[in-house]
């Protein structure tokens, strides 16, 4: 642990500070959205189900949750995940207590992951939400710099579906063997390890993942996308696809699952035929969200769907 400043001491997230972690990024959700967007109910009351970030993000980077107490009282003010990867670091959710707002919270346990990756000569991604100036400020004053902007998307209750078929192509639940077709797709289409990150989101240990994979007529490997469960949650992704065609088929079959049909996901603006589907279908925007690299990067090829579960791409 290390003193900063600003009264904060920085340290890391242990297993007996996940209910804590918990809370800190349900209040903090809470307190922002309530206060920008006017929607305090969208992560409901209960923190209870927010203990998944941290238990999560422990089984798939131990020790990589970093903490920010006030130096005084001890209170758990800050909390920030990373993902250090082969070819890059990740920033994964930054969540800062409400009542610590103007005490450079964020900035101090970025800065500390900022370091860390400056020691491994590795770039740093990450990808925040648009609605939030505040945050978008502090990562462009630290060198991030803006590319895709990403639409969160969501059917209404009623609304229709994009279609499930999937052409001429074969379309199966992933298994284990194909970790290494999809972590060569990933290095192919993004230059990024994050084999990893597959092979965690494959292994399914704590039963809340998965994922299907979507291949050409001759067996050629075309996309995979996963899906997250914990309770009420659903979300989709992560997911890589070569083109527009195959993210809508994976994206289609995916939806219509039972009971998946109001699952959040996330498609890159750029990829216009397929938000124009999604659009036909009743699909309607629910957020922005934009990818931002500090130091050397590439830009990518393909369909990139991210997604808060695992934030490592």
């Amino acid at each position: 642990m290390s003193e900063g400043a600003g009264g904060l001491v920085l340290g890391r997230l242990g297993p007996e500070g996940r209910d804590e972690g918990a809370r800190l990024i349900h209040a903090a959700l809470r307190a922002w959205y309530g206060q920008h967007l006017n929607q305090p109910e969208r992560f409901g009351a209960a923190w209870e189900p927010f203990r998944i970030f941290p238990e999560e993000y422990a089984a798939l980077d131990p020790g990589g949750a970093l903490t920010a107490r006030d130096a005084r009282t001890g209170q758990l003010v800050g909390l920030c995940f990373y993902h250090p990867r082969p070819s890059h670091f990740s920033v994964g959710i930054v969540a800062t207590a409400p009542e610590a707002g103007g005490r450079g919270v964020a900035r101090a346990m970025v800065e500390a992951v900022l370091a860390l990756a400056d020691a491994a000569d590795l770039p740093v991604r990450l990808v925040s939400s648009l609605m939030n100036l505040d945050s978008f400020s502090l990562y462009t004053r630290l060198g991030f710099v803006p590319g895709a902007i990403f639409q969160d998307l969501q059917f209404p209750e009623g609304a229709g579906l994009p279609p499930a078929a999937v052409g001429e192509g074969s379309l199966r639940a992933a298994e284990a063997g194909d970790l290494e077709e999809l972590a060569a797709l990933e290095r192919e289409l993004t230059g990024l390890e994050r084999g990893q990150d597959l092979a965690f989101l494959l292994g399914n240990a704590s039963g809340c993942w998965g994922c299907l994979v979507l291949r050409a007529p001759g067996g050629e490997l075309v996309g995979y996308l996963g899906c997250f469960q914990s309770g009420e949650t659903r979300m989709l992704g992560p997911g890589l696809m070569r083109d527009e065609g195959a993210a809508l088929a994976l994206l289609g079959a995916q939806l219509s699952a039972p009971g998946w049909g109001r699952a959040v996901f996330l498609v890159p603006s750029r990829s216009a035929g397929l938000v124009a589907a999604l659009y036909g279908a009743g699909a309607r925007n629910v957020e922005l969200h934009v990818a931002q690299v500090r130091g050397r990067g590439r830009e990518v090829g393909g369909v990139v769907i991210p997604t808060f579960l695992p934030e490592s791409g």
